[in-house]
């Protein structure tokens, strides 16, 4: 038993490594993505379209609000002319956002970023 341990201990070390490493490799992708957003988005350049209810929409929220990117928010709950926008959008889910005018289904930093990038 002890042998066929200590035979797998390499594996689940470079597996562990390898995991780390990952982790590692996205959040510094996550943090350089937040501060050329942070940099580049003014107020109105993003708004997100949201539901009450909906936890991407939280995520989406707390990464802007983590990362010190300027972002409007309406819910489509709560706000006739939200869900006016929503409806004109013909948006399929939340979050909707709308990065300098056009339409983003779902939450991604990258491609937030790209868009911005794009004017």
């Amino acid at each position: 038993m002890k042998a066929a341990a200590l035979r797998v201990l390499p594996l689940a070390l470079l597996i562990a490594a390898s995991w780390a490493g990952v982790q590692l490799l996205q959040s510094w992708s996550s943090e350089r993505i937040g501060r050329e957003m942070a940099a580049n988005a003014k107020a109105g350049d993003i708004v997100m379209l949201s539901s009450v209810d909906c936890p991407y929409c939280k995520e989406a929220r707390a990464w802007f609000k983590e990362n010190g990117v300027a972002f409007g928010e309406c819910f489509i709950e709560r706000d006739p002319a939200c869900a006016a926008a929503y409806q004109a959008l013909q948006a399929p889910g939340t979050p909707t956002l709308l990065v300098r005018g056009k339409r983003q289904v779902g939450f991604s930093a990258e491609r937030v970023a790209q868009a911005l990038r794009q004017g």
